[in-house]
C-alpha cells in the first residue's frame, strides 16, 4: 500500500474546488474562517459517531467504521482547504510539523 500524501489531497481538493467555482465558495484567505468552522463541524461528526457507539464498537463494527472513517476523509477535505485557502503548501507543512515534532520529543 502506498502513503497518501498531503500534495495528492491538495491536488485532489484544488480539482473539487475547480469543479464547483460556480456552487462553492472562492478559496481565498477570507474564506479560509468559513472552511475551518465547516471542519469543526465535521470533527463533532466523528466525535459523534465514537460518543453514541463506544471506542470499540466503532471500530469493530464494519457499519460504523466505515461511517467514521467517511467523516474523517470529511475532516481532511476541510482542512485541505484551509490549506488551500491560507496557500499553505505541503513542504511549509512539513518544515512546521517536523520543527515541532522536534521540539515536542524534548519538551518533557
Amino acid at each position: 500500500m502506498s502513503d497518501f500524501s498531503i500534495r495528492e489531497m491538495l491536488v485532489m481538493q484544488q480539482t473539487l474546488q475547480e469543479k464547483y467555482k460556480d456552487k462553492w465558495e472562492t478559496i481565498r484567505p477570507e474564506a479560509g474562517k468559513h472552511h475551518l468552522l465547516w471542519m469543526i463541524g465535521e470533527i463533532g461528526e466523528v466525535v459523534d459517531i465514537i460518543k453514541k457507539n463506544g471506542d470499540i464498537k466503532s471500530l469493530e463494527d464494519s457499519d460504523l467504521r466505515k461511517h467514521l472513517v467517511e467523516e474523517m476523509a470529511d475532516v481532511l477535505m476541510y482542512y485541505n482547504d484551509v490549506l488551500l485557502c491560507y496557500g499553505i503548501s505541503d513542504e511549509e507543512l512539513k518544515e512546521a510539523y517536523t520543527t515541532k515534532f522536534k521540539k515536542n520529543m524534548k519538551r518533557w
